[in-house]
């Protein structure tokens, strides 16, 4: 890797790493624990279609790393890296079907597929399936939080191509 590119995935990871400590500051909008913008995913989607599935991941390696020593909650380090596994894994997978015009709807998956991740995770370390009761609600706050970050990433990647 030469050393262009490993400052800007640097940059997008700092990028992205500020916007999810920002994030953790603003209040609940959703009464539901758990549930968050996740704002730090329009980098996520950003990096996915500019930079390909090995490089994306790093980025969110690092950011989960960091985001949770950050936070303080070292246990969010397993959710994280669970959900952001699986949704990298689907994005990769369905970008080859989804053109740049909808971009916004491989956004809305990568949510679907980031919740299902975390749900696996969450019956791995209780021991037990009683939290896939709490999946519909995290698929429905997912598609509404992955339409509004795949908009904004669509938006970023256009107006990155215009320079």
């Amino acid at each position: 890797m030469d050393v262009r590119k490993l400052t800007k995935l640097s940059l997008l990871t700092s990028i992205a790493l500020v916007i999810f400590v920002i994030e953790l500051r603003l209040p609940n909008i959703v009464p539901i624990p758990g549930v968050k913008l996740g704002l730090a995913n329009i980098v996520t989607v950003y990096a996915l279609y500019n930079y390909g599935v090995r490089d994306t991941a790093m980025i969110c390696v690092v950011r989960i790393f960091l985001g949770s020593l950050f936070s303080g909650n070292l246990m969010a380090m397993l959710f994280g890296f669970g959900g952001s596994l699986l949704c990298i894994l689907g994005m990769s997978l369905l970008k080859r079907a989804v053109t740049d015009k909808y971009l916004w709807l491989l956004s809305i998956f990568g949510a679907v597929f980031h919740n299902i991740g975390q749900i696996a995770v969450a019956c791995a370390v209780m021991q037990t399936f009683a939290v896939i009761g709490y999946l519909p609600f995290l698929i429905v706050t997912g598609c509404i939080a992955g339409l509004f970050t795949g908009i904004c990433a669509q938006l970023l990647i256009l107006r990155m191509k215009k320079r």
